[in-house]
């Protein structure tokens, strides 16, 4: 069998080839490296160097492939904020085109969506049959691209698994560059005896998810061919501070500095998940504690800074 990719050289995409490849799959990238990293890619890899927004390139890289995990977008709440039209350009219009060559191949899609599309909806713990309430364009992006999968399922018979990921960390996750995410970031300041930012109280909660955990989510849903009508939640019930995070990470820089500033526009305050109806379509998925796999990860990070 073999797996297309899309933004196969980022973080999530990475972890993912790696695994696929100790499990027999073939694997195919198709990666504009905007955000990506060329060598991440592990060399058994077919590796296409295009943006899947053309959608004669995806259709061409798609034709041999039995599944397409897409995990190609333009991430990021404030980029989208910023330049919102070009977030609906890859993330709303490109996931059409990658649905559109997935319907001609018949491959089964498999879309990354985001909990930001619960948005101003405050209720805890999130659950899939919550009112969706996006608030920035970049949430607006995903939950198009939800409804576009779920209208291919239904009017082309197309074979489809939508996942809301909610803060995913782990290995080979970019600490350096504008959008970064939290934990990357503050881990790579610490390494380099730079203070953290808190945006906020830092009282803000995250349903922080291990990388592996979603690899493992999405092997088991190509090896399976889990099929599901709506979106399911990818995360597990973590309600991590992000003063939790740092003290963590205190615990291994007693030096560090916090500098607390406000809060963001379009941050949310606080996510929790309530997994049930993942651990019911997943159910031998093991969990790791959180300060566990925080500690694999910050060791990653050091063994790559040596």
């Amino acid at each position: 069998m073999k797996v297309l990719i899309t933004g196969g050289a980022g973080f999530i995409g990475t972890n993912l080839s790696f695994e696929l490849l100790k499990n027999g799959f073939g694997v195919k990238i198709i990666d504009d490296l905007s955000t990506g990293l060329k060598e991440n890619i592990p060399t058994e890899v077919e590796f296409i160097n295009q943006s899947f927004v053309d959608i004669a390139q995806i259709k061409e890289a798609i034709k041999d492939c039995d599944v397409v995990v897409h995990l190609g977008a333009r991430g990021s709440v404030p980029r989208s904020i910023k330049n919102p039209i070009a977030t609906h350009d890859v993330n709303s219009t490109g996931t059409l085109n990658v649905l559109e060559a997935a319907r001609h191949n018949g491959s089964h899609f498999i879309f990354s969506s985001s909990s930001s599309v619960y948005g101003s909806n405050k209720a805890l713990p999130k659950h899939e049959e919550m009112v969706l309430k996006p608030m920035t364009p970049y949430a607006a992006s995903k939950l198009s691209g939800e409804a576009l999968s779920l209208a291919y399922a239904k009017s082309y018979d197309l074979p489809v698994s939508v996942f809301r990921f909610f803060n995913i960390y782990g290995p080979w996750q970019r600490p350096d560059h504008e959008y970064a995410a939290v934990i990357p970031k503050w881990i790579n300041n610490c390494i380099h005896d730079e203070p953290i930012e808190i945006y906020g109280s830092g009282e803000q909660t995250r349903d922080f998810t291990y990388v592996e955990t979603v690899v493992k989510v999405i092997l088991d849903c190509i090896s399976n061919t889990v099929l599901h009508p709506e979106p399911v939640n990818l995360a597990y019930g973590n309600n991590i501070t992000l003063n939790q995070v740092a003290n963590l990470l205190n615990d291994s820089f007693s030096k560090m500095k916090r500098v607390y500033k406000p809060a963001r526009d379009g941050d949310i305050p606080h996510s929790k998940n309530q997994p049930n109806l993942i651990k019911s379509l997943y159910p031998n998925i093991e969990i790791n504690a959180f300060a566990d796999s925080f500690q694999k990860t910050l060791q990653w990070f050091l063994t790559k800074t040596k």
